[in-house]
């Protein structure tokens, strides 16, 4: 009895996920002096510029 062929053919993919931990501290080194400045321009909004129209 020869042996039956399948209807499709499957394609395995073996996904490796690399981090480079340089890369990563870079991203967060960024995103904290993104969120620093962010917060110092709060800051300056809060102890400056509102008491102006008081």
């Amino acid at each position: 009895m020869p042996r039956r062929m399948p209807d499709h053919e499957y394609e395995e993919r073996h996904i490796e996920k690399k981090e480079d931990k340089s890369s990563v501290a870079s991203t967060f080194i960024k995103y904290f002096a993104y969120i620093l400045i962010f917060f110092g321009f709060l800051w300056f909004l809060v102890q400056y510029v509102f008491p102006m129209f008081q």
